[in-house]
């Protein structure tokens, strides 16, 4: 892929997300229920505490057969093109290669893609930086985005930040979503402040408007916390933690599912809350599993039920997080208990 800053206040760099911790359970929750909140006895920490958004992100790299052809230039529908959507790797490098060299941008990027995967070929992506460095020039934003990449990374071309920013803004500015993204981190890297995070709220409204679920949680962000000239909205930013959520971001479901059991942004839903919190632990996220050990502790959206309460925490605590509250919790727990929560931790995704 945080955040309650006031106008005026310095925003922190970018923080990865919260998937291998917890914060201290011994710490004061952040923020209290309102009347006829669930029971105290479980920690909720206030979600989106501290600015702004997820580590610049180049997403997962997108299956051959799902690609967008018009990635590749202005002109992808060829047999180069072709062969790659049918896995033809190998035939559609040297396909296109002729191609590359004869200055078809389409085709350059093409080439550059398949060396930077690996594809059919063996993976080089010194060579890929080549091709995705002229095809560039030309004006491809896939390219632009890609070669801005490297140009920041320095591992494979020589590191330059100021052409990386730059290539970073066409590409942004022709509609690449992921270049949106992360020109819109860059902004708030190069101001981490109100008016930087003003700049990149436009980025990152174009870029959540298409669907990227990093973009819609950093939105969520700026609305919750009203900064970079948008005002406080916790109605518009729970529809677009949903958004995120809905699409597998497991920190916009672990906020989501807090805000629900709040009552933050809307109705105070108990039951979907704890069937998000439930989604992200089984995803894997080890503060969410830690969460959903406290729901099923109290009884909050679900039964109470002690063997699942210890079985998620021995989950979370197995991958390194430590809960005082819960370790307290697991020690009362009588021997027939805990040996069926070990069971059933065993059993657990």
């Amino acid at each position: 892929m945080t955040e309650a800053a006031a106008a005026a206040q310095t925003v922190p760099l970018p923080q990865p997300r919260p998937d291998a911790g917890e914060p201290d359970a011994s710490a004061p929750a952040a923020n209290a229920p309102a009347a006829g909140a669930p029971a105290t006895g479980v920690h909720v920490d206030k979600p989106i505490a501290t600015p702004l958004p997820q580590p610049a992100t180049t997403a997962p790299l997108p299956s051959a057969d799902s690609i967008n052809p018009d990635r590749f230039g202005a002109k992808p529908a060829d047999p180069a093109y072709g062969a790659f959507q049918r896995g033809l790797y190998k035939t559609a490098y040297n396909l296109a290669l002729a191609r590359a060299q004869n200055g078809d941008p389409a085709a350059q990027t093409l080439v550059a893609e398949i060396l930077s995967r690996g594809l059919g070929v063996p993976l080089n992506a010194a060579e890929a930086a080549k091709w995705y460095a002229l095809a560039a020039e030309q004006g491809v934003p896939e390219s632009q985005f890609q070669y801005a990449l490297m140009l920041l990374d320095g591992r494979y071309v020589k590191k330059d930040e100021k052409a990386a920013y730059a290539l970073m803004q066409a590409a942004a500015e022709a509609g690449n979503r992921l270049a949106q993204f992360n020109f819109a981190q860059l902004l708030v890297q190069q101001d981490p402040g109100d008016a930087g995070i003003a700049k990149a709220a436009t980025y990152y409204e174009r870029a959540a408007a298409t669907g990227l679920a990093d973009a819609q949680y950093a939105m969520a962000q700026i609305y919750a916390n009203g900064v970079g000239g948008k005002p406080r909205d916790d109605s518009q930013a729970r529809t677009l933690l949903a958004q995120a959520a809905r699409q597998n971001y497991d920190t916009a479901q672990i906020d989501l599912a807090t805000w629900m059991i709040e009552g933050r942004g809307g109705s105070r839903d108990l039951k979907s809350g704890f069937g998000w919190m439930k989604q992200a632990a089984e995803g894997g996220n080890v503060a969410a599993q830690n969460r959903l050990a406290k729901l099923y502790m109290e009884g909050i959206g679900t039964d109470p039920d002690l063997i699942l309460a210890g079985a998620w925490y021995i989950v979370a605590r197995r991958a390194g997080l430590i809960d005082p509250q819960m370790d307290d919790f697991l020690q009362g727990l009588d021997d027939d208990e805990t040996k069926q929560a070990l069971q059933k931790a065993n059993r657990l995704p």
